[in-house]
């Protein structure tokens, strides 16, 4: 899903800053996000991803750095910038004494829409998020996938053209998860872009068109999915053999490689690739040799995270010393 190179940008923040008494929570953050695309934002607990967003989304001030968003400058034009943006926070802003209509109404209230034009669009919503039928009962009893569709329609209420989703789907068992990010592909299908926080690393992979790593309040690498995983080293094809004598033969043939004379298998060093798995395959049969079984491992985003995460833990170590 990666975003066409002409794209214009739907928001970009140079140099942003921002502290907390001493504590210093983003030193210096660059972002360009291309409109219709999701950018997913990673990172350990405090690495200042919650700060981003509210800044963003004119909750908080920066310390320093310019930001634009859907072309106005928040610092100069922040009524502007919100009449463009929805946020959707960890915590859900849904009222649990009112019905899942009444929600919507209340958000069409509040963005001046009218009393025909509001009840229209929470119909509209309700039937978007598949939630028509529970319409009428108090959102205190839907199930969590349930309050969290609700909880991102009233987000719609206004039509925003950039959201901002702030791990949305925390707590969502697997179908409510997979529905939350069929309904966020409809939105960017339609234009709209999506600024996505998440603990789910899989999320990030399956939704978005660029990611960045947060860690110790900056960016620590950027990228599409597939690019971030080629930073880190460990890719391997595991060949099982059928024999002790087809084991020797070929770590003989391959010679780099991890052998486990136990399981008849080696680890041989690979990208992955079709390339490099159909090269490896030829000097074997060129050899002779059986294989019985393989399997591929490439690196992952898990993989990923952990690398830069703990690459920065090692570099505040040092620096402490």
């Amino acid at each position: 899903m990666t975003a066409s190179t002409t794209t214009r940008s739907a928001i970009t923040a140079t140099g942003l800053r921002k502290s907390y008494g001493d504590k210093l929570v983003l030193d210096g953050v660059d972002l360009d996000i291309g409109e219709g695309t999701i950018f997913s934002l990673l990172g350990p607990n405090g690495a200042g991803k919650t700060t981003i967003v509210q800044i963003l989304s004119t909750l908080i001030d920066a310390d320093g750095g310019d930001i634009r968003i859907a072309g106005h400058d928040l610092a100069r034009e922040p009524d502007a910038v919100r009449a463009t943006i929805g946020v959707t926070g960890q915590f859900s802003a849904v009222d649990n004494l009112l019905t899942g209509r009444e929600n919507l109404i209340l958000m069409a209230d509040l963005h001046h829409l009218g009393r025909d034009a509001g009840r229209e669009r929470a119909a509209e919503l309700l039937a978007q998020f598949d939630l028509a039928e529970a319409g009428a009962k108090p959102a205190g009893s839907y199930s969590g996938g349930m309050r969290r569709r609700l909880d991102l329609a009233m987000t719609l209420v206004g039509d925003p053209r950039i959201i901002f989703l702030d791990e949305p789907t925390t707590g969502l068992d697997p179908r409510s998860r997979r529905t939350m990010w069929q309904i966020i592909r409809e939105l960017v299908a339609d234009g709209v872009t999506i600024f996505l926080t998440t603990q789910y690393l899989e999320e990030a992979d399956r939704l978005a068109d660029r990611i960045a790593l947060l860690d110790g309040g900056r960016l620590v690498a950027e990228g599409t999915p597939e690019q971030l995983k080629r930073l880190v080293p460990g890719g391997h094809v595991t060949l099982h053999l059928t024999g002790a004598d087809e084991l020797d033969a070929a770590a003989r043939v391959l010679g780099d490689a991890s052998r486990n004379e136990e399981a008849l298998t080696l680890q041989v060093p690979s990208d992955g690739s079709v390339r490099a798995l159909r090269s490896l395959l030829d000097r074997l049969d060129l050899a002779s040799i059986e294989v019985e079984n393989l399997s591929v491992h490439t690196p992952d985003l898990d993989d990923v995270f952990l690398a830069l995460t703990e690459r920065t833990e090692t570099r505040k170590e040092s620096l402490l010393r």
